[in-house]
């Protein structure tokens, strides 16, 4: 079965937010609580994905969720039959009675339809309109004309509020997405008390920045990460082999050094975080990566701006 619009708009977001987890599909089976032939299924557009899995989706990228469950909404609102539209009731209207026989002409033509109509009764007088006296005629005529200009001052009233409104969240849409603000999915610690916990559970690696990103000689990609509202930082790599380190640290007196190891098979195959460590703006954060058959570290440095 074709998937609606509203579905494949939705299977090319999921298909975006699992290229930037790094993830193959055994990699989301061991990261959720979906196995990998329900992943196929969903990011292939043959199934709605529960509302569940498209939010750890959004976490395991390091995205905000709103633009992915709004297409669910969407995709599950027509799933359910609830973006169906009522049928219109047209309003009635006379009917024509059709009276063929009475008007079938000897030149072959159609026969006309024609309404059906009552004779009066013989006692009855045809009614006549009686016309209103000239004084009355514009005692009403005003009061339909002030009755306008109050339809249209009201409607007016009523744009202007709605119009502003919308300018006002448009407004408010366009903040900068580095503000200190508080991101939309609220971290659940800020500065020091972020120190040595993981971005993903606290959220801070909704809406992160990325200070940096390379290559490492082995082919593996490592980035260092920093959220301004957390006032943390903290890297990550993927692509990465067994035993195979990164570290990470922010300058500054007593900064300790944060550090993840590539366990096993699962981690090749997923992005891999170092704690976080709090870090002020302007602050110079080192990062570097030790192949597991090398005791050489391959480092380099970043800034967080001010």
């Amino acid at each position: 079965m074709t998937p609606s619009p509203e579905h494949a708009r939705l299977a090319s977001e999921l298909k975006a937010l699992r290229e930037r987890t790094g993830l193959s599909l055994s990699g989301l089976a061991a990261k959720t609580a979906y196995s990998r032939s329900s992943w196929e299924r969903y990011l292939n557009g043959k199934a709605l994905p529960p509302r569940q899995a498209v939010r750890e989706l959004c976490l395991l990228a390091g995205e905000p969720e709103g633009r992915a469950l709004a297409l669910w909404e969407i995709t599950e609102s027509g799933w359910s039959g609830r973006a169906k539209e009522a049928p219109q009731v047209s309003p009635s209207r006379p009917t024509a009675t059709p009276r063929p026989e009475a008007t079938a002409r000897s030149t072959g033509a159609p026969p006309t339809l024609v309404h059906a109509q009552v004779a009066p009764p013989a006692h009855q007088v045809p009614h006549r309109p009686v016309s209103a006296p000239p004084g009355r005629r514009t005692v009403t005529l005003l009061a339909f004309l002030a009755t306008v200009c109050a339809v249209a001052v009201a409607g007016a009233t009523v744009a202007l509020v709605v119009l502003t409104r919308d300018h006002g969240a448009a407004r408010h849409s366009a903040a900068p997405a580095s503000s200190a603000s508080a991101p939309p999915t609220r971290p659940t610690c800020r500065g020091a008390a972020c120190e040595g916990l993981s971005p993903m559970v606290t959220k801070c690696g909704a809406q992160p920045e990325t200070l940096v990103r390379r290559r490492m000689s082995t082919g593996a990609w490592m980035e260092v990460r920093y959220n301004r509202w957390c006032a943390a930082s903290w890297a990550r790599t993927w692509g990465a082999r067994v035993g195979d380190r990164i570290e990470m640290s922010a300058d500054g007196a007593g900064s300790p050094v944060r550090r993840a190891k590539i366990k096993d098979d699962v981690d090749t195959d997923s992005f891999v975080y170092t704690p976080m460590t709090a870090t002020l703006p302007g602050a110079v954060v080192t990062a570097c990566f030790q192949p597991a058959a090398s005791d050489t570290k391959e480092c380099f440095d970043s800034r967080v701006a001010q």
